[in-house]
């Protein structure tokens, strides 16, 4: 059986998703309060980062319990699991597929002994040296005999929880600060032992992580949104290459690497919610105003201007202030309906994505239209929306996008497909313009993109678009999201099956569960290296999907798209892959484990 997500953004087309966002994390020390409601509350908050698990941890100084299960933060808890996580402070997750492929042994947080007491932990980002750090991992160890990567755990998130288990030191914050100058890539983590919360930020800063004050404690989240969620008051930002510790003597942070900024630039464009502050600039601001810019840039006579839902709404309001032509909604959602509802009939595919989006056809026929969405990926769900409008009596149909085109894969979370199956990889914007059968088509520049977000262009990561990426990358067969897959090795035991750890199998009832996750202390890994890398167009790295989580622009308006929608108007076929595979039903498990387990 398949149960219903629930889910309400970007999803219509099996295997059509567009990029994946980075998960999300939040932390809270707070003693006396609710802990794990709290985490609850944030990861609601935090829904759109991830979609595919959801868990929580939180410890009450002598254990630490986990909760995690598939599916939304509104499915895997409920008032009565809430309750058994007691407690003084908690960590929570809410994930979409990074490094491991998705299912229930991949979700976090992922718990661990260690010598210096239990850790849970919790990851944004994606680690682009899994693989360097994996094989010195094996080399020093052996594959772990113990622990969740012995369970069938595939993420980065695991390899970091064992690494911090490897390390000999007298605590677990000496541990963290051995470790995490080793690490490379994106990484914003939210983990705990049983007394104190820590968290840590990349030296780029690529991901968003924010400190706030509770009255009686403190919280760490993905966005400002989930502070505001919680009542929590904004402090600062956790900085770049800072590592924070807040336990009962207070809160202290230490610098384990300089910064060298380079944030994600589709945050702003995308990624995170509108109501969300970054860097001290508000995004919603920021869509706004790439909608005023766009409008400079690529003005047009028309009659409406209309946003794609709900994306391009911010930057649709910008270009209509700019331009002068009415804005207006021309196409209506169905918000009831979500990524695994039940599957149609064919007579029923057949209304194609009138399923989740419907024309207003007394607000566009007849007129001259501009259609503003943030992005394009792979264009089938644009072309599925102009076909709409036509048949609607739009005019004309004049797209205009708030993000220069992408033409290049991220390997910092987030997944644009491989570049083979961008759209703009190899055409012209006349072409994509002639494939999506639209009268018009601007992109907005780079300049007023990065413009609009008020931050200095050195600061921002804006790889996808360009191709400069702000770390060093490493080969194409030791980047993408199996990369543990295809290095376990062959083991004949019975917890694992010949070529690698089998996946965890999760009981049918949520029970206590005992992990002996305590492995031999060792050497830690050695630091390398990290600068600012640009990709050549032969380079094999690129052709490589990326991995990262939420469901990104347009994703959900690809379940249903016809299979004429697929099919561009010019000479410009692509093709498409098939559905995307759906999580089973499961039941939740609930970890636990004693602090000197």
């Amino acid at each position: 059986m398949v149960r219903p997500d629930g889910q309400l953004s970007h999803d219509l087309l099996p295997g059509e998703k567009g990029p994946q966002d980075a998960c999300g994390v939040f932390g809270v020390w707070a003693p006396g309060e609710e802990v794990a409601k709290l985490a609850y509350y944030g990861l609601y908050a935090l829904q759109h980062r991830g979609q595919e698990s959801a868990g929580i941890a939180a410890s009450d100084g002598n254990r630490i319990a986990v909760y995690k299960d598939m599916g939304l933060v509104s499915q895997v808890f409920d008032e009565a699991t809430l309750t058994t996580l007691t407690g003084h402070l908690a960590v929570g997750h809410c994930r979409y597929s990074t490094t491991g492929g998705s299912h229930w042994a991949n979700a976090q947080p992922t718990l661990g002994a260690t010598p210096h007491g239990t850790v849970a932990l919790a990851h944004n980002g994606n680690l682009t040296n899994s693989a360097e750090l994996y094989e010195k991992l094996i080399d020093k160890s052996g594959f772990p005999s113990q622990g969740e990567m012995a369970q069938g755990n595939t993420t980065d998130t695991a390899l970091v929880t064992a690494l911090l288990a490897e390390h000999p030191h007298g605590s677990l914050e000496d541990a963290a600060m051995h470790l995490l100058p080793q690490l490379v890539g994106s990484f914003c983590l939210a983990f705990m032992d049983e007394n104190a919360l820590y968290a840590a930020r990349d030296p780029q800063g690529i991901r968003p992580l924010v400190l706030g004050r509770l009255e009686r404690g403190w919280v760490v989240a993905s966005e400002t949104a989930a502070l505001d969620i919680v009542g929590a008051s904004l402090v600062r930002e956790i900085e770049p290459g800072e590592f924070v510790v807040i336990d009962e003597h207070g809160l202290r942070s230490q610098r384990f690497a300089e910064t060298r900024r380079a944030a994600c630039v589709f945050e702003y464009v995308y990624l995170a919610r509108p109501d969300t502050t970054i860097n001290g600039r508000s995004v919603y601001e920021s869509r706004v105003e790439m909608g005023r810019r766009l409008a400079r840039e690529h003005g047009i006579d028309a009659d409406l201007v209309m946003p794609t839902p709900e994306s391009g709404t911010p930057a649709a309001i910008g270009y209509a202030e700019e331009s002068g032509i009415p804005f207006g909604n021309g196409l209506v959602k169905n918000a009831y309906v979500g990524r695994t509802f039940i599957q149609p009939s064919d007579t029923i595919r057949q209304l194609g994505i009138r399923l989740k989006l419907n024309p207003l056809k007394s607000v566009v026929a007849g007129k001259r239209l501009v259609v503003i969405d943030d992005s394009i990926v792979r264009g089938n769900t644009q072309r599925a929306l102009i076909r709409m409008l036509r048949e609607a009596g739009a005019a004309e149909i004049h797209v205009r996008i708030s993000s220069p085109p992408i033409k290049w894969p991220c390997f910092y979370g987030i997944d644009f497909a491989s570049r083979a199956e961008l759209i703009a990889n190899g055409l012209g914007v006349e072409e994509i313009r002639a494939s999506l059968g639209a009268d018009s088509l601007g992109y907005i520049s780079e300049d007023g993109m990065i413009a609009a977000t008020l931050q200095e262009r050195a600061e921002l990561c804006t790889a996808c678009f360009s191709g400069t990426y702000p770390t060093r990358l490493p080969d194409a067969d030791k980047l993408g999201k199996n990369v543990f897959e295809t290095r376990v090795p062959v083991d004949s035991s019975p917890r694992r099956s010949p070529g690698g750890p089998s996946v965890a199998q999760r009981p049918e009832h949520a029970s206590a569960v005992s992990i002996d996750t305590r492995p031999s202390a060792a050497e830690g890994v050695s630091r390398r290296p990290v600068e600012r890398t640009s990709i050549s167009d032969e380079d094999p790295g690129v052709q490589e999907s990326s991995t990262g989580c939420d469901p990104g622009p347009d994703a959900d308006l690809e379940d249903l798209i016809l299979p004429e929608d697929r099919v561009p108007a010019g000479p410009a076929a692509r093709t498409t892959t098939g559905p995307a595979a759906r999580p089973g039903s499961q039941h939740a498990a609930q970890h636990e484990t004693a602090k000197d387990a």
